[in-house]
C-alpha cells in the first residue's frame, strides 16, 4: 500500500449530501475472518480443531476465515469463547459498555408488548405532567417516557450536577428545570404554559 492510499480522500470524509462524517482510527466493525483467525491462534488450534470445539462444521470456519460467510453475532461468540474471548462494546475511552438489560417477566413493556425506546429515559408511575397523552385526556399508564430529548437532557444534566458527578464537581450549575423552560418556551407542555 503506498503512502497516498493510506489519506482519506475529501469523499471518505463526507457523506453524499455533504455532511461531515466522523474519523475513527479503528474500523467500527472488525473484519469477523481476522477475529476467527486470532481466536485460533490464541487456542493453537487448526480451523477443524477449533470447529469441532465450537460444535460446528470446518467449513463454517473456512468460509468466515475466508469472507464469503458473516456469522451471526452468536456463531461468532461461540467461535471466539473456545479461545476464552468476548464480544463487548467500548466507547472511545475504552471503557465497556454493558448492554441493556430487560426487566424481568416483561415488567417495562408497552401495551402492545414492545420495548420502550432505548434512547428516551422510562419514567415509572408518571405525575400528572410527566404524561404527554394527558393534553389529549388519554389515560394515564403505569409507565412512560419524555419524547422531547432537548427536555430530557435539561434535565438529565441538572441531576447529573446535583449529585455532583465527579465530571461536573467544578463546572457551574446547569439551569433548573424551570429555568430551562423560560429560556426555551416551545418546549413547554401545554399545561404549564398558564404559569
Amino acid at each position: 500500500m503506498s503512502p497516498a492510499d493510506s489519506v482519506p480522500s475529501p469523499s471518505d470524509q463526507h457523506g453524499e449530501n455533504g455532511e461531515h462524517r466522523a474519523e475513527h482510527a479503528e474500523p467500527v466493525v472488525p473484519d469477523p475472518g481476522g477475529l476467527v483467525r486470532a481466536a485460533r491462534r490464541r487456542a493453537d488450534l487448526s480451523q477443524r480443531g477449533l470447529a469441532a470445539e465450537a460444535g460446528m462444521a470446518r467449513s463454517t470456519v473456512s468460509r468466515i476465515e475466508a469472507g464469503t460467510l458473516v456469522p451471526s453475532l452468536a456463531t461468532l461468540g461461540r467461535l471466539l469463547a473456545v479461545a476464552g474471548l468476548r464480544l463487548v462494546l467500548v466507547d472511545e475511552d475504552g471503557a465497556v459498555v454493558p448492554p441493556m438489560l430487560d426487566v424481568p417477566d416483561g415488567g417495562l413493556l408497552d401495551g402492545a408488548d414492545r420495548r420502550y425506546p432505548a434512547h428516551l429515559d422510562v419514567i415509572l408511575e408518571p405525575t400528572s405532567g410527566d404524561w404527554w397523552g394527558g393534553r389529549y385526556g388519554l389515560a394515564r399508564p403505569p409507565e412512560t417516557f419524555h419524547r422531547d430529548r432537548e427536555y430530557r437532557d435539561a434535565k438529565r444534566r441538572r441531576s447529573q450536577w446535583e449529585v455532583r458527578v465527579a465530571r461536573f464537581r467544578h463546572d457551574p450549575p446547569p439551569p433548573t428545570v424551570d429555568q430551562w423552560l423560560r429560556r426555551h418556551p416551545a418546549h413547554r407542555r401545554p399545561e404549564d404554559r398558564d404559569h
